[in-house]
């Protein structure tokens, strides 16, 4: 299943994508819903983030060339995954625009592969994390270099690098249909050129190892978004610039810089 989040007529609602219309449902997927007959087309609804996260949790260089091509020549993974916190006000969806902080000196784009998670969950297992999943999305980690720290190390503000309003656009849609070890395709074009072409597989860190890690420290809430890092080929974007990201099974992440 393939679900979205979405307007219509200025009033949001979830629903399911099928055939190119979206069939509405009443409730939430995070608790309890149930479909209606009320079909829209996609021309005649907006699509919104497919999900309002109390909070964003993102993991950093887990991808090794993606390491390197930022500085960090002799990469050796850490023990456990290194991760930090984005807000929920950072969340945008597919089509609205990112907005070019005032402050921004250099600004790249960060493909992802985002997991959304389904209900209540602490102390998972790499038995059990499937069963607190509800499914998997695209992400931008859009990232403020200068902010961060430029020389590969983590002694910038990676809080204050990551966190401006607009930072992590998400969708089109959840797909509930997901692998325990995924390998998906990701690609990232910016103005139609392409710059990131990925694959979940080289992934330093598994979806599993995350969750486990990260939910021993804290409690993860339904609809709180888990981002899993990016592959090599991120570049720096401004305003004017589309980025557009794929992921297949899920779809396509496009966002205009303002």
């Amino acid at each position: 299943m393939k679900i979205v989040r979405a307007k219509f007529e200025g009033e949001i609602f979830y629903g399911e994508l099928l055939d190119g219309e979206v069939l509405r449902y009443e409730g939430s997927p995070l608790v309890i819903w149930e479909p209606t007959e009320e079909k829209y087309s996609l021309e005649e609804i907006q699509l919104l983030a497919p999900v309002l996260p109390s909070k964003v949790t993102a993991v950093a260089k887990n991808y090794e060339k993606h390491a390197v091509e930022l500085g960090v020549h002799d990469y050796t993974a850490p023990d456990n995954p290194v991760f930090f916190n984005k807000p929920s006000t950072s969340v945008i969806g597919t089509g609205e625009n990112i907005i070019y902080p005032k402050i921004a000196q250099h600004v790249d784009h960060e493909a992802e592969l985002a997991v959304v998670i389904g209900k209540l969950s602490k102390n998972l297992t790499h038995e059990n994390w499937m069963e607190h999943v509800l499914g998997y999305t695209i992400a931008n980690d859009l990232s403020e270099r200068v902010l961060q720290g430029q020389d590969g190390t983590f002694n910038g503000n990676f809080t204050r690098a990551k966190s401006f309003d607009t930072f992590c656009p998400l969708g089109p849609v959840i797909q509930t249909n997901f692998e325990k070890n995924p390998e998906l395709a990701i690609k990232c074009f910016v103005n139609n050129e392409l710059k990131q072409d990925g694959n979940t597989r080289d992934m330093i860190f598994s979806i599993g190892d995350i969750l486990c890690f990260v939910s021993s420290i804290m409690t993860l809430l339904p609809g709180d978004v888990i981002l899993t890092g990016t592959p090599e080929g991120v570049s720096k974007v401004g305003p004017g610039d589309e980025i557009k990201i794929e992921i297949e099974t899920i779809g396509t992440l496009i966002n205009t810089i303002k």
